[in-house]
C-alpha cells in the first residue's frame, strides 16, 4: 500500500506505470528506493551507463506521490529567486537555475530517444500579479532575475488568470509540460530493455552497511545486497531526525476539468499569493483539453476541511473561466518545503554509500529530473556541479524564523498528550469519520471506514511519536510533523514512518473527544 490507497484519484492515475513483482532477493550494483519521478529518472540515467539496478516501492510502481502533482517542469523558482539569494545567495542561485534548465532538456531528451508518448510540449510560464498583492514582488524577481542573468520577460498582457483589472506579469520562456504517469511507463519500460528489475508490494524496513555492501532489508525480511543505495521516497525513511527538521509537509489541492481546445493559451500560470494558485492545460482530444487547477495549501495534519478548499480552488476557477465544464478528478498530495527553498539530493549526511532525494516543494517533477543526473554523476564520478545547492548535510544558514517555526510543531503536536477533551462515545463515529479518542492517558486514532469498520489504533506516529491527525477527504491518518500517512487499518501509506500505527484493545469504557 501507498498514497495510492487514500481516497482521491488524480487525472493520472488512470494510466498504469508497470507491473511488478515483489522481491524475492536480488544483489545488484545499485538499489533505489522509490518509484517515483526522482527513482525511475535516477534508476534511467544508471542503467544507461551501465549499472545493474533494482528499483523497489512499497506500493505500485509509479503510483506514489508523483501520480499526485500536476506536472509542471520550471526553471522559475516558486519561492522566487530574489529570495533564494536573500538566503543563499547568487551563486547558488545562478547554479540552481542552471540545473533545472539542464533537468527539462534532460526530460525533452529521454522522451525523444525512448519514444516516450507523455505529451511533452515547451511552454511559456507566466507568474501573475494577483490584486491582493503589491507590484514590488513581480519588480524584485524581475531585477533579480535579469542580474543573474536568468531570461525572463515584464507583461503586460492580460490572461485568462488576471482579475481586478490587472495585466501584469513575469513571462518565463522555455517551460514544459508532460503527463507524469505516462512518462514513468516510458521510463519503466526503458530500465526494463535494459535489464533493471522493478519490484512493487515491497516495503523497505532498513538499510545497513555489511562487510563492504549494503544491505537494504524489507519489512517481509528480503534482502537486497548492492554497493549504493538511493533513498528516494519522497519523504526519506531512512533518517530520523537528519533531513526533517530542514523541511516541512504541506497538503495541496488540485482539480481537473474540461474546457473547450483553444479557450485559454496552454503555458503554466501561478499567481503571487501565499498559497499561490497554480493552472496548467493536459490534451485531451482535438475538440476539448483539461485544465488543471492547483492551490489552498495548508501544513498536513492541521486542517481537516479538503472537500471546502477543493470547493474554493472550482470557485476560485469559474470566476475566471466561464467556460469551464464538468469537474472530473479532485485530488490533494503533499509536499515537502524546504526552509531555504532548495530540495535535498545528494549524499545522505554522515553516509558514503547511501543517497537520499527530498524537499521537492512545488516543483517535484523538476527536481526528480535534477536528482536523476546529480545522483548518477555522484555515483558514477564522484561529483556533480551542483553537489552544493542541493547537499542534503547543508546547515540552515539564514531563514532562521521559518526554520524555527516549522519545527515547533513537533513541541505543539506533543502537547496534545497533556491536553484534556470532552468525551463522547466511539460508536458515534459514522463511516468515513475518525478522531482522537482518550483511554486513560493514551490518546488513540478511532475512525469508521466507508464501509463501516471501526478501526482503533495508537494515536503516536512510529516515526517520532507525533499525534496524527485524521484527514476526510484522503481518508486516511496524517502526522503534522514531519508527514506520515497511515491508512485506516494503521498501515504505514508514505515516509517516512515505515511501520504501522501500534494495536490497541478496545476499552469497554472507550469515548470520543468531540
Amino acid at each position: 500500500m501507498n498514497v495510492r490507497d487514500e481516497y482521491t484519484r488524480s487525472l493520472w492515475m488512470e494510466v498504469p506505470v508497470a507491473e511488478a513483482p515483489a522481491l524475492s532477493q536480488t544483489g545488484v550494483d545499485v538499489a533505489v528506493i522509490g518509484s517515483g519521478i526522482a527513482g525511475l529518472s535516477v534508476a534511467y540515467e544508471l542503467a544507461s551507463r551501465g549499472r545493474s539496478v533494482a528499483v523497489l516501492d512499497r506500493g505500485r510502481i509509479g503510483s506514489g506521490m508523483t501520480a499526485r502533482t500536476t506536472a509542471h517542469l520550471a526553471t522559475a523558482l516558486d519561492d522566487g529567486y530574489d529570495e533564494l539569494v536573500r538566503v543563499r545567495g547568487p551563486d547558488c542561485a545562478r547554479h540552481y537555475y542552471q540545473s533545472v534548465e539542464a533537468a527539462i532538456d534532460r526530460a525533452e531528451a529521454i522522451q525523444r530517444a525512448e519514444d516516450i508518448r507523455c505529451d511533452f510540449r515547451r511552454v511559456d510560464g507566466y507568474w501573475l500579479l494577483a490584486r491582493e498583492t503589491s507590484a514590488s514582488e513581480l519588480d524584485q524577481e524581475l531585477d533579480c532575475c535579469r542580474r543573474l542573468g536568468i531570461p525572463v520577460e515584464n507583461c503586460v498582457e492580460r490572461t485568462a488568470f488576471h482579475s481586478g483589472g490587472l495585466v501584469r506579469s513575469l513571462r518565463f520562456a522555455r517551460q514544459a509540460r508532460l503527463h507524469p504517469t505516462k512518462y514513468l511507463a516510458g521510463l519503466a519500460g526503458a530500465l526494463q530493455r535494459r535489464g533493471a528489475q522493478l519490484y512493487a508490494d515491497t516495503c523497505v524496513a532498513s538499510i545497513r552497511q555489511e562487510r563492504g555492501d549494503m544491505v537494504v532489508t524489507t519489512a517481509s525480511g528480503r534482502e537486497v545486497h548492492a554497493a549504493d543505495v538511493v533513498v528516494a521516497t519522497n519523504s526519506p525513511v531512512h533518517v530520523q531526525v537528519a533531513i526533517h527538521t530542514k523541511q516541512a509537509p504541506y497538503r495541496t489541492y488540485a482539480l481537473a476539468a474540461k474546457i473547450p481546445a483553444g479557450a485559454i493559451e496552454d503555458a503554466l500560470y501561478w499567481d503571487t499569493l501565499d498559497p499561490y494558485h497554480y493552472v496548467r492545460l493536459q490534451p485531451f482530444s482535438a475538440d476539448e483539453d483539461f485544465v488543471i487547477i492547483g492551490g489552498e495549501d495548508h501544513k498536513s495534519g492541521e486542517a481537516d476541511d479538503g472537500s471546502l478548499r477543493l470547493a474554493l480552488l472550482e470557485r476560485w476557477a469559474r470566476e475566471r473561466l466561464p467556460a469551464l465544464r464538468e469537474i472530473t478528478h479532485r485530488w490533494s498530495g503533499q509536499v515537502l518545503e524546504p526552509a531555504d527553498f532548495v530540495g535535498f539530493i545528494g549524499r545522505s549526511p554522515g553516509e558514503e554509500h547511501v543517497f537520499v532525494v527530498s524537499g521537492d516543494s512545488g516543483q517535484g517533477i523538476t527536481n526528480g529530473l535534477v536528482a536523476g543526473m546529480l545522483i548518477a554523476d555522484l555515483i558514477m564520478t564522484g561529483a556533480s556541479p551542483w553537489e552544493e545547492v542541493y547537499a542534503p548535510a547543508r546547515k540552515i544558514q539564514k531563514n532562521i524564523g521559518t526554520f524555527i517555526s516549522e519545527n515547533i510543531t513537533p513541541l505543539k503536536n506533543l502537547a496534545e498528550y497533556l491536553t484534556a477533551s470532552e468525551i463522547a462515545s466511539v460508536e458515534r463515529l459514522r463511516p468515513g469519520e475518525g478522531r482522537l479518542v482518550r483511554s486513560g492517558l493514551k490518546k488513540i486514532a478511532a475512525c469508521r471506514d466507508r464501509n463501516g469498520h471501526l478501526h482503533l489504533h495508537s494515536a503516536s506516529c512510529t516515526h517520532l511519536g507525533c499525534v496524527v491527525h485524521w484527514n476526510a477527504l484522503e481518508q486516511c491518518w496524517d502526522c503534522p510533523c514531519h508527514g506520515s500517512q497511515f491508512a485506516p487499518d494503521g498501515t504505514a501509506l508514505n515516509g517516512p514512518a515505515v511501520s504501522p500505527l501500534g494495536e490497541v484493545d478496545k476499552p469497554a469504557n472507550l469515548e470520543a473527544a468531540e
